[in-house]
């Protein structure tokens, strides 16, 4: 109860942007740091391979009556909210800070969390894992060209030389990893507990890099406290918009409650283990911290309402 109630990935975030705040890597070093980000998401996306079951992603296409609405809700509602938020943020802050909001609505859910927070509110958890798995295995390759369709070709430019760091960076590690999983898959289930920090490292990695980029842009003087307030209650307002969504969709889906509470933590959770990978090959180093802040946020916000939503939901309420 204790792990599923407090997340280590909260204090890693915050941990990696206070020290792009305070020690930024500039220069040679952010060379350097960024090198070392792309071998650890090759890794990461290596591993992900071999521990993500084929026979899992067979079963959710066989499934088509929750996966179906599912996909539509993690890459439909709310990538079109994610543009209207943009929208709305482009008011107050920056133009590359407003576009975060399109990047955060196009992103996959997180795995672990989604998974974690089924189980404790009592919900489907195999539908979790399948629906997580599938969501994650279609954002790696629907997310960047459905960005780069609602923010415009001056947003992000998919050119040859993106589409090649996309295939090499994120889609050949998987490959690799369904190729070899028959041998390792079993050995990393094993060492689960271990794996995790592997995830938990990269993102922090990636996180750094993204956020050393911005400082050295002037993020800290280019956003005022008032300015990130505003950001916070629109990003909160975002996430709780989602949540009611979700719920509401499954329930209308004609869904039983275990399958409702799978759709809810399936559905509008996002994960920056895709999102900051990702944005390290989209965008110059300069730009990628200002466009993952709304993700960031949003990620720290859904760690800290999930577990005492599950909670109250495995006291059976609302039904």
């Amino acid at each position: 109860m204790r792990t599923a109630l407090f997340d280590p990935m909260i204090a890693v975030l915050i941990i990696a942007t206070l020290l792009a705040l305070i020690v930024p890597a500039t220069g040679g070093a952010r060379e350097a740091a960024q090198d070392i980000s792309s071998v650890s998401i090759f890794l990461l996306f290596l591993v992900n391979g071999m521990r993500i079951a084929r026979g899992e992603i067979v079963r959710a296409a066989a499934n088509w009556r929750f996966f179906a609405p599912l996909l539509m809700f993690v890459f439909g509602v709310m990538a079109v909210f994610g543009l209207g938020f943009a929208k709305l943020a482009a008011i107050f802050a920056a133009p590359e800070i407003a576009l975060g909001f399109v990047f955060l609505g196009v992103l996959p859910s997180t795995i672990q969390s989604a998974t974690s927070y089924t189980t404790l509110a009592g919900g489907n958890a195999a539908l979790s894992v399948i629906g997580a798995a599938l969501i994650n295995i279609v954002g790696v390759f629907v997310s960047a060209p459905l960005f780069a369709l609602l923010a415009g070709s001056e947003a992000v430019d998919l050119g040859p030389d993106t589409l090649v760091r996309i295939g090499f960076i994120l889609l050949l590690p998987f490959a690799i990893g369904q190729l070899l999983q028959g041998f390792t898959r079993d050995w990393l289930l094993a060492r689960k507990p271990k794996i995790v920090w592997l995830d938990r490292t990269v993102i922090g990695i990636a996180v750094y890099v993204a956020m050393s980029g911005a400082v050295g842009q002037g993020l800290l003087s280019g956003m005022s406290a008032m300015t990130g307030l505003w950001l916070l209650a629109i990003t909160a307002v975002f996430m709780l918009i989602a949540y009611f969504l979700a719920w509401h969709t499954a329930r209308l889906g004609g869904f039983g409650r275990g399958d409702r509470i799978a759709f809810l933590f399936a559905g509008p959770q996002k994960s920056v283990a895709i999102g900051a990978p990702l944005a390290a090959i989209l965008f110059a180093p300069e730009i990628a911290g200002f466009v993952i802040a709304p993700l960031l946020i949003y990620h720290l916000l859904q760690l800290l309402v999930a577990a005492p939503l599950a909670t109250h939901l495995s006291q059976g309420e609302p039904g």
